[in-house]
């Protein structure tokens, strides 16, 4: 089995070499750039597992990039920054990365976040890629929703591992807590407001009603739950 392909774009020869050598290591492979346009030259012959963006880069905003990612590349995207305000932090979650990883860091924790989302992805994908509700089909596999006249809406990977939460878990109340063991998050409060982005996302995504969603309701104080009718092939 290949073992899983890990990117790293940061413009610190240190933090490149670091990151590689700890993960290398651990049994991944890894490609290191310093810069957006060599990054993105590769991802057009390379699909990552997962990819490392540092938002400080010399060529390219970092935000812009991690939103392109998450639409259209499929990968996990994993912020890593020095940027340690909780509004930079929400910011990046908002724009669709699976995780942000503060400067300095213990590059053993990365490999154990890179590993834990990868566990996710796999456990995934045995419940399968492609899911009908409600004259919607969801393919988990190219991250698009398909409405009844074929038309597609992309969607992230940090929105599909919500909307999979719910599919997964069709007319049971998820609390927030549930939902911040089951996505890995830490329980804060950028966590929070990122879940709520997201779900607010997706519902535009299903043309919900923003007054009253007939799929995706809120139960105030406790969580959320999803009413359409599953099935899964």
């Amino acid at each position: 089995m290949t073992a899983p392909l890990v990117t790293i774009l940061d413009d610190e020869p240190a933090i490149r070499t670091m990151l590689s050598d700890a993960l290398e290591e651990a049994g991944f492979r890894t490609l290191c750039f310093a810069r957006a346009t060599e990054f993105e030259a590769a991802l057009r012959t390379t699909n990552p597992d997962v990819c490392l963006v540092d938002l400080s880069l010399p060529d390219r905003d970092g935000l812009t990039l991690v939103h392109r990612l998450a639409l259209e590349q499929g990968a996990t995207v994993i912020i890593i920054s020095g940027r340690a305000q909780v509004q930079d932090r929400v910011t990046g979650l908002e724009l669709g990365a699976d995780d942000y990883i503060i400067k300095p860091f213990d590059p053993a924790e990365v490999v154990a976040r890179i590993r834990a989302r990868l566990r996710r992805d796999i456990a995934a994908t045995q419940t399968g890629e492609t899911a009908q509700f409600n004259g919607w089909v969801a393919h988990f596999d190219r991250y698009v929703l398909e409405d009844e006249e074929a038309a597609e809406t992309p969607f992230s990977h940090a929105e599909g591992e919500v909307l999979r939460l719910f599919l997964e878990r069709p007319k049971r109340l998820i609390s927030r807590q549930a939902m911040q063991e089951a996505l890995g998050g830490a329980a804060s409060e950028s966590f929070d407001r990122a879940m709520d982005v997201r779900i607010s996302r997706l519902r535009t995504k299903l043309r919900e009603d923003p007054k009253n969603p007939r799929l995706i309701k809120t139960i105030y104080g406790a969580g959320y739950i999803f009413l359409g009718d599953v099935s899964w092939s």
